[in-house]
């Protein structure tokens, strides 16, 4: 049972080991920005806080349709780019 509950809890301290800048849009910049948008750093920390095993996508764009946030209410997102320009230099992208 120990070493159970300690795998566990090994797998839900996954820490990023540096963090840098989004410098130009890519699909993935898109998906973080959504994931910061909701309150978390990314995909890993949503999944683990949410225990979760998939995020709903859209089909066309694999863009991160909608999260369910730290108070559980819910940001819904387009199909298309949210992320503008100006903000890809926000979105922070964390290296594991």
């Amino acid at each position: 049972k120990t070493s159970e509950a300690s795998g566990v809890m090994a797998k839900a301290d996954i820490k990023p080991k540096s963090m840098h800048r989004a410098k130009i849009w890519s699909d993935d910049v898109e998906n973080l920005y959504r994931f910061q948008q909701a309150g978390y750093r990314d995909e890993v920390e949503y999944k683990q806080v949410k225990q979760v095993d998939a995020v709903e996508c859209w089909p066309e764009t694999g863009f991160v349709k909608k999260l369910q946030r730290r108070d559980n209410t819910f940001y819904y997102y387009n199909r298309q780019r949210e992320c503008e320009d100006k903000d890809v230099r926000k979105v922070k992208v964390y290296v594991y």
